[in-house]
């Protein structure tokens, strides 16, 4: 492993390191806590050794390297992203819950123990709800528990509706997960039932995300802070060639702070922050979407805080740099889209998205426009940022020539000549026209348009997956007409893509026999449940920051009255069925925190829409220029290349 910190230069920083391992130095914000517990208590060995070591910057961040004890089949692993730390004892801690062993719930003040002693469920029973207000239907629950939580406090909103939104706040104050005594993310659900929790007990990159704007757009720094340098360290740091191990720069899909037993010591114990990049994942997928996440959230965390110390600091650097290394590596693909395999992104099942989905394609160029943004100007970035903005433009072209359609580009595609070969091609992918299927003849609307799918040769997949369009609009992926196209069928096709639920993740749903061949039947994907037409509250956030962009807010603001009708009664839930939703998802869990986060996101953007601007990208001036460089007149061969740059561009 390497950081541009060797062990000999740790050594003479620090002298002789006691122990097998280094310990993390995440934030400045970890000693505070600790330093209320009693003396008689085990402190964390971290802040043992930033006492020992005061005169060090601590800021500065010291890499695990060596080997640490797993907590699961207590085997040997040679990883570095195994966070380790020796905690306090559970006896005598108020607020500390390790019945479950995870550790999670590491409160630090008295009203936390009652909260999850007590039964979860009564908390947010139907019968606690004080008043329902017949005219709109929202639901009050009891303030007196909600100021009891001890949660970070929280300037109540004075509009119609605010209710709701101080119980989305209470339930996203107890979704937040601590580790030694600091937060550092949230669960993706809160388990109230005896069912197995499955991974919705973890703190996953990509379902933090709306969490963390939410935090930062009510001033709420640190925890974004936290998860930003914390998940920073649990990226892969070593090349490997097994299989079964994470590729250098990848980073996890989730973690899990479990409390586990001290060595030698039984009335001790230690936290430990277990990663998944997909080992243990429904499929084993590793995850595409963390790691541009990740950028995306560390820029809204400076934009948002005026911070800009933490995207500065050499380790952070370094992590950007490794994501897009591994994003940029050379294959054998000829397309500047990403390529990718099924399940690697919030779709994180079989459905027949593998190649190159349009979600990964608005995120991969949404965080290669923050990272350019964000990445100190040196030498040794130069090549870096080089084929970063030939990436940046050879993409936006591929994604706007290509994958576009609305009536006049599908009037186009039913007339495509096929087997055409050379650089004058039309039909460039060999796309045979029968591929149109029946449904989007009759669907697609005379105004308006959309991004497709997926693009592969000889084949498009022309259903509609609404994160990838409305994050091509954030991101500027799709151009301003493009944008207001997307809008304007979202409008058109409401009864389709809201209906009684916000919001459909894809539309049409598989069936027949297309679903049991694409999805392999999977009973989790039947029609119009799931990933497979399922309707996600979730997707408000990025449909809110897209009409602010676009200045459109009262179709964002429309939606969120749909949701704002249901979330609340309906406790939460993480998905919809039905072609309308009308129903809860069959297998859906209940205060999915991701639901609630989306949801306040929503709120407190359309209450502030100067606020979305730390999320999206303006169009670049130079990307503007090489697109219409290369839609211009003139032979395709010539489009290919910009002479007085001397560039080339794959489209």
């Amino acid at each position: 492993m390497n950081m541009g910190i060797s062990d000999v230069t740790l050594q003479g920083l620090f002298g002789p390191l006691s122990g097998s391992s280094y310990c993390v130095l995440a934030s400045t914000q970890l000693t505070t806590p600790l330093k209320q517990l009693k003396s008689k208590r085990r402190k964390c060995s971290f802040y043992m050794k930033l006492q020992s070591y005061s005169g060090i910057d601590p800021n500065l961040l010291l890499i695990n390297g060596a080997q640490v004890k797993s907590f699961q089949g207590k085997a040997e692993r040679n990883r570095s992203q195994f966070l380790k730390c020796q905690c306090q004892r559970t006896d005598g801690i108020p607020g500390i819950s390790s019945e479950d062993g995870n550790g999670a719930w590491l409160k630090g003040h008295s009203g936390a123990k009652r909260q999850f002693e007590a039964t979860a469920q009564k908390v947010f029973d139907i019968e606690e709800i004080k008043q329902v207000r017949h005219d709109n239907e929202e639901i009050i629950l009891n303030d007196d528990k909600s100021a009891s939580t001890g949660a970070v406090k929280f300037a109540p909103p004075k509009r119609k509706g605010s209710s709701i939104e101080d119980e989305a706040l209470h339930l996203l104050q107890e979704s937040v997960v601590h580790y030694c005594g600091t937060p550092v993310g949230t669960i993706a659900a809160k388990v109230l039932t005896d069912v197995s929790a499955l991974n919705y007990d973890q703190v996953f990159i990509r379902d933090f995300v709306p969490s963390g704007i939410a935090f930062l757009l009510k001033g709420e720094y640190d925890i974004v802070r936290n998860f930003i340098l914390h998940t920073l360290q649990l990226q892969s740091w070593e090349k490997t060639i097994d299989c079964h191990s994470p590729g250098q720069g990848l980073m996890p899909a989730s973690f899990k702070v479990r409390t586990v037993p001290l060595d030698g010591d039984d009335s001790a114990t230690e936290e430990v922050l277990d990663p998944d990049f997909g080992e243990a994942a429904i499929g084993r997928v590793a995850p595409v979407d963390s790691g541009l996440w990740w950028i995306i959230l560390l820029r809204a965390y400076g934009k948002c805080s005026g911070d800009l110390s933490v995207q500065e600091r050499i380790d952070v650097q370094t992590g950007i740099k490794m994501i897009l290394k591994l994003c940029l590596s050379d294959g054998f693909d000829m397309f500047p889209t990403l390529l990718v395999t099924d399940g690697s992104c919030m779709i994180d099942r079989r459905m027949g998205i593998h190649g190159h989905p349009l979600e990964i394609q608005a995120l991969f160029y949404s965080a290669l426009l923050c990272a350019r943004e964000m990445l100190a100007p040196e030498d040794g970035s130069a090549d870096l940022l080089r084929a970063l903005n030939n990436r940046l433009i050879a993409l936006s072209f591929h994604i706007r020539e290509y994958y576009w359609v609305d009536m006049k580009k599908l009037n186009e595609i039913y007339r495509y000549k096929t087997e055409e070969y050379s650089y004058d091609a039309v039909n460039k992918f060999n796309i045979y026209p029968d591929q149109i299927p029946p449904w989007l003849v009759e669907w697609m609307p005379d105004i308006g348009g959309y991004l497709i799918g997926n693009l592969q040769p000889a084949h498009m997949d022309f259903r509609f997956f609404s994160l990838g369009n409305l994050w091509s609009i954030v991101s500027s992926l799709a151009t301003t007409q493009q944008s207001h196209a997307i809008l304007d069928l979202i409008e058109a096709k409401w009864s389709d893509l809201v209906a009684d639920m916000p919001l459909k993740i894809c539309y049409p749903a598989l069936d027949g026999q297309e679903w049991r061949i694409i999805t392999g039947s999977d009973p989790k994907n039947t029609p119009w449940s799931y990933h497979n037409g399922g309707s996600w509250p979730t997707l408000l956030w990025q449909l809110t920051i897209a009409c602010i962009k676009m200045n459109r807010l009262e179709l964002a603001a429309r939606a969120v009255e749909v949701a704002e009708r249901r979330l609340s009664i309906d406790k939460w839930p993480e998905y919809y069925d039905t072609k309308s939703g009308r129903f809860i998802g069959k297998q859906s869990r209940l205060y999915q925190t991701w639901s609630i986060a989306g949801f306040l996101v929503a709120k407190q953007l359309l209450a502030k829409p100067d606020a979305a601007k730390i999320l999206w990208n303006e169009e670049d001036a130079e990307i503007i220029s090489a697109f219409n460089f290369m839609t211009d007149s003139g032979s395709p061969r010539r489009k290919r290349g910009r002479k007085p740059l001397k560039k080339t561009y794959i489209v």
